[in-house]
């Protein structure tokens, strides 16, 4: 699978963003904050490839002799942080609880390796392959933030001021708010996933939360006063948007506990809760596993699981819902073929 161009459009002053055109793991969003003399990325695209689309993308849209010196990441997940080595002399910035997930996550390489060279035909490896086959990290090295910080930092790129909150745990340990008060806008990085019923989106995939503190910085997005809101992936969102996305938050959240109390194990209540089907419009529905996954983490005190381990897990929920599908009998016409007669 090859990915399409993304699509780069202006959505305040001097602010644009980067929107990958399909929906799908790794497909997150980036944001170019321009002035005269300096300008920010908000994220970075997944690997080098893309990475160098947005660097190109970015300098036609900046005054001759301007440079991209500063990259904010909003969490260290590699889709959002790897891509940062096409700007070798730009300073990372993150919270320092990002430190800990770095860690966590296989590096650029090992994934690499684990992607191209895993088994095709097996579960993990299938999955692996067809999720995560198109990107290219085989010369990419681990990127290391070079300020860290915890609690707020504000920045400035020109006039503009940059607004950076640390997060308590919530898509992972080291999220991060961007607000740009002059644009009226905020970078969520995946506290958010967007979707729209013009654009729909994809499932989250939460890693850490638990789930009350992605709707508390949900809210914390809302109280800002921004009217635009870039999530880490899909469609940019309006305050309304945004109220839609924790209305799912809290849903998720009623049924893990629910059927946690009911004593269900975490694997079968992703079952339940994809079974339901209460947005079948977003892609992916197998991510549930992970989100559901880290609620129970919460509620039994239990610590997080290997990585692949958890990817397992997803793999084998995907298969169950690919053979549920073919066994379901085709639905009927509820009309006349108008094709036929045309």
């Amino acid at each position: 699978m090859t990915i399409s161009r993304a699509n780069v459009s202006a959505i305040a002053e001097d602010l644009y963003v980067w929107l990958p055109p399909e929906r799908g793991w790794g497909l997150a969003n980036c944001g170019l904050l321009a002035s005269p003399r300096t300008a920010l990325w908000i994220d970075t695209p997944y690997d080098p490839s893309l990475a160098s689309e947005f660097l190109a993308e970015s300098r036609q849209r900046l005054s001759e002799g301007v440079t991209v010196d500063r990259v904010v990441v909003t969490h260290a997940n590699g889709d959002h942080l790897w891509g940062a080595g096409v700007l070798p002399d730009a300073e990372v910035i993150a919270t320092r609880e990002a430190l800990g997930h770095i860690h966590w996550e296989p590096t650029p390489q090992q994934q690499h390796a684990l992607v191209n060279g895993g088994d095709p035909d097996s579960l993990l490896g299938g999955y692996l392959q067809r999720h995560f086959g198109q990107f290219d990290w085989s010369e990419t090295e681990p990127v290391h933030p070079h300020t860290v910080f915890t609690g707020e930092l504000e920045l400035r790129v020109g006039e503009y001021p940059v607004q950076i909150t640390a997060l308590p745990a919530a898509h992972t340990g080291g999220d991060l708010l961007v607000h740009l008060p002059h644009q009226r806008a905020v970078f969520t990085g995946d506290v958010i996933f967007g979707s729209t019923p013009e654009q729909p989106g994809d499932h989250p995939s939460h890693w850490a939360g638990p789930l009350e503190n992605i709707v508390a910085a949900c809210e914390q997005a809302l109280a800002t006063g921004a009217e635009i809101f870039v999530p880490g992936h899909g469609p940019v969102l309006d305050r309304s948007g945004v109220r839609a996305h924790i209305a799912y938050l809290a849903y998720v959240r009623e049924r893990a506990h629910a059927l946690h109390a009911a004593g269900i194990p975490a694997l079968d209540a992703a079952r339940r809760v994809i079974a339901e089907q209460r947005h079948p419009e977003l892609g992916l529905p197998e991510r549930l596993v992970l989100t559901v996954a880290a609620e129970y983490r919460h509620l039994n005190g239990s610590e997080v699981p290997n990585v692949l381990e958890a990817m397992g897990q997803v793999a084998l929920v995907e298969r169950e819902l690919a053979e549920d599908a073919a066994a379901r009998p085709p639905r009927p016409r509820s009309g006349p073929d108008v094709r036929a007669s045309a």
